[in-house]
């Protein structure tokens, strides 16, 4: 029988787990509910994906990023491992296939988003699949407590209900200690096993610069730092500029954002990782899933408004374990952004229930009705129709999402799809009495597999090139085939959607529950007030203060962030060190003089001799069979 390593090295090609793998995937495959707390970048797909191939049925992978979801599935499915994915926005038609597949077929992972989990079709079939795992991935999510709260995420458990035999494994990079308790309680953990690496990053240096310009700033750092570099910024206008002004300085650099078309991201994101691009410059919709093991430094324009945040983005960096730095260039004005963004994130309840109202009017919604249901959505379009501040109206938005009614999904890019419904003698039939649909035809079924079987996808804009007609002229074309019964036509579709999670209600009988609401936004301020603080220090080592924001005790200084090196290069204090000295001898009335030496940082310590012996001298310390004590 294959071991989990025979799965590794036959699906993956790697020789051996990275640490705690292997104690993971063991623990879930002695059917224990699992708990696994890895950093960015330490292989937490890889405890649910290898024992999904080693278990008889299928694994449910419950996901919150679309995005993610889609590249996972791509890329097991070119390992040769059958994977799908089910989320808001697809066909019925097309739902409904994937999910029959899970039931009837050979289907090993299903991805689900958790809105698409709650659907009566999904739970009435899941009950039918010969289910071996439950997979929670940014298990965070289930916690108030975290950082990224998402309401459909609290009835996972329910899933329990269906299969009370199976295991559940939740994963996440990020965890404070009372986000860790939630996760068990939440998802009803059952002999329950917590999996955590230190969240230490010992060849990652944090470095924090407070320039009056950003621009040379970052350019100094590109000179200084060899090699691949990830540059997050807070807007997609300004990746686009940044990737500019870096491409007239000689810098390779390309701007990546939600709102690129699917084939640009997938080119742009290919040259960086082949190193054909030096610099992404980018927004946070880049980076989750990839893997780039040779990023020597991570630039933050600007800081994002939690440390869980920050400690995702800046841990893509220095992946094959070689030196990389983390660098947030900072001005005043960023935290006082930060606080001013969070004002406007919690808007007053009267106005969320306005825009609730607006919502139903604004997608002729009516009362009683859209449970379940997907709709593009156009948060511009909205916002200036009703009079909303666009900000303001987003944090509305999130409220309501926060509060169960809603979900507003992550920037969709799907890809249209087709499917004749005709035979192909008909088609051909058509063909002749449509000669202008000739060439379109034949490029369709030369370049897909299966048309008349399934619906496949296709690329609209560069089908749409090589027949030298425009976007909308192909798109109409399609219509008019599919009014006319040839084929069954989905367009691209681009850009979010929102969800009724729950059916519209009477704007007067909206309940949201207003000490949730402020729990919420308390948390959120303490998030941001700690990354300001982060920012702002000088004095305490920067990877010191993020371990102990994700609860490990008294962590030690890093050695190499730009607070220690400052440390190392500085003259110590002596009267800094004598009341350092007399407090440790307080604790224990004496101590060895080597215990004492290594309380301090390595490259003071022979300053710090020469200080000791003079408050010997002095009477001030007191040596006895080389212990100190006090006089």
């Amino acid at each position: 029988m294959a071991t989990p390593r025979d799965i590794l090295q036959q699906y993956w090609g790697y020789p051996d787990f990275r640490p705690l793998q292997a104690e993971i995937i063991a623990s879930v495959l002695a059917c224990r509910d699992t708990l696994a707390l890895l950093p960015t970048g330490g292989g937490k797909s890889i405890c649910f994906q290898v024992p999904a191939l080693m278990l008889e049925g299928v694994t449910l992978v419950v996901s919150p990023l679309i995005a993610l979801m889609k590249d996972q599935v791509r890329q097991l499915r070119e390992r040769g491992i059958v994977a799908d994915a089910v989320y808001s926005g697809m066909r019925a038609g097309d739902i409904d296939r994937i999910l029959d597949n899970a039931v009837y077929g050979n289907t090993k992972l299903l991805y689900l988003s958790p809105e698409r989990l709650l659907t009566d079709l999904a739970r009435e079939r899941i009950k039918r699949m010969r289910l071996a795992l439950v997979a929670v991935d940014e298990a965070h999510c289930i916690s108030q407590w975290g950082y990224d709260f998402r309401p459909p995420y609290l009835r996972i458990a329910e899933l329990r209900k269906l299969h009370p035999e199976v295991p559940f494994v939740a994963v996440t990079a990020t965890a404070t200690p009372e986000v860790i308790d939630d996760i068990q309680d939440k998802l009803a953990f059952r002999r329950g096993k917590v999996f955590q690496q230190s969240f230490a990053r010992e060849n990652l240096a944090y470095i924090v610069r407070r320039p009056p310009g950003k621009e040379e700033q970052l350019l100094e750092v590109l000179r200084g730092v060899d090699g691949s570099s990830i540059v997050y910024v807070r807007s997609r206008g300004l990746t686009k500029e940044i990737a500019h002004k870096l491409g007239r300085r000689s810098i390779a650099a390309a701007a990546y954002h939600a709102g690129l078309e699917s084939e640009e991201k997938d080119r742009r994101q290919s040259d960086w990782i082949g190193n054909r691009l030096r610099v992404m410059v980018a927004t946070n919709a880049f980076g989750m899933g990839i893997d780039k093991p040779d990023v020597r430094s991570v630039i933050h324009y600007g800081p994002p408004d939690s440390p869980e945040a920050y400690f995702q983005e800046a841990g893509r960096g220095g992946r094959d374990g070689r030196i990389s730095y983390a660098v947030m260039l900072y001005h005043p004005t960023d935290g006082e952004r930060l606080i001013r963004n969070w004002e406007l994130s919690y808007p007053p309840i009267t106005e969320i229930k306005r825009m609730y109202r607006a919502l139903g009017s604004f997608l002729q919604l009516a009362v009683g009705g859209g449970k379940g249901e997907t709709y593009d959505f156009d948060l511009t379009r909205f916002a200036n129709n009703f009079g909303f501040d666009i900000r303001q109206a987003y944090s509305g938005l999130k409220a309501l999402e926060k509060s169960g009614y809603i979900l507003l999904t992550d920037d969709i890019q799907q890809a249209a799809t087709l499917q004749f419904t005709v035979g192909k003698e008909a088609l051909y039939d058509y063909q002749l009495k449509n000669p202008r649909v000739g060439k379109l035809v034949k490029s369709i079924l030369r370049t897909t597999q299966g048309a008349f079987l399934n619906p496949v996808q296709l690329r609209e804009g560069s089908l749409a090139n090589f027949l030298g007609i425009s976007t909308e002229e192909l798109q109409r074309t399609f219509q008019k085939m599919r009014a006319e019964g040839i084929v069954d036509y989905t367009p691209e579709k681009n850009g979010p959607q929102l969800v009724f999670v729950e059916e519209r209600l009477d704007p007067d009988n909206l309940r949201i529950d207003e000490r949730q609401y402020r729990f919420l936004q308390e948390r959120a301020r303490h998030r941001i007030d700690t990354m300001i603080a982060y920012c702002e220090t000088d004095t305490d080592c920067r990877s010191a203060l993020l371990l102990r924001y994700f609860g490990e005790p008294d962590p030690p200084d890093c050695g190499h962030c730009d607070v220690c090196r400052k440390k190392k290069t500085a003259p110590p204090d002596r009267r800094a060190i004598h009341r350092q000295i007399q407090s440790l001898l307080h604790t224990d009335t004496s101590l060895p003089l080597q215990h004492i030496l290594q309380t301090f940082p390595s490259g003071q310590r022979t300053q710090v001799s020469v200080i000791l012996q003079e408050l010997l001298n002095e009477g001030m310390l007191i040596q006895e069979r080389n212990k100190l004590r006090l006089p």
